[in-house]
């Protein structure tokens, strides 16, 4: 097992891929950044690829994280305090986390450029 933390992303999409050219000047140094749409992979660590594509996934160094959980935490990685602060007052995480799963099933279509969020 790799105790590094690594950041898996779908490069295929716009704005995933737009987000991580935003922070990957700040993950330098704090994580590996894996395209997920690259030619020849197919999972890590016994996740496979269909399932990090559904949605976001962060290895810690000794288990995954995932959804918003692991946006929040790659954020402040990046630096980042009031944001994923927000998102985890006990008011306004059950919403952020009913919105993130809403984004991370139309995302499916935001692949090649192209993002058709209806």
């Amino acid at each position: 097992m790799s105790d590094k933390v690594r950041l898996f992303y779908d490069g295929s999409c716009k704005l995933c891929r737009h987000e991580i050219n935003y922070l990957s000047p700040k993950l330098r140094h704090k994580a590996t950044l894996v395209d997920i749409s690259a030619e020849g992979f197919t999972g890590f660590e016994g996740i496979g690829k269909s399932a990090m594509m559904a949605q976001i996934h962060l290895w810690d160094g000794s288990r995954f994280i995932i959804g918003l959980a692991a946006t929040l935490y790659y954020w402040r990685l990046a630096g980042m305090r009031f944001l994923p602060w927000l998102l985890e007052l006990p008011v306004v995480n059950p919403l952020a986390n009913k919105a993130y799963q809403y984004w991370a099933r139309k995302r499916a279509r935001c692949t090649d450029n192209h993002c058709d969020l209806r």
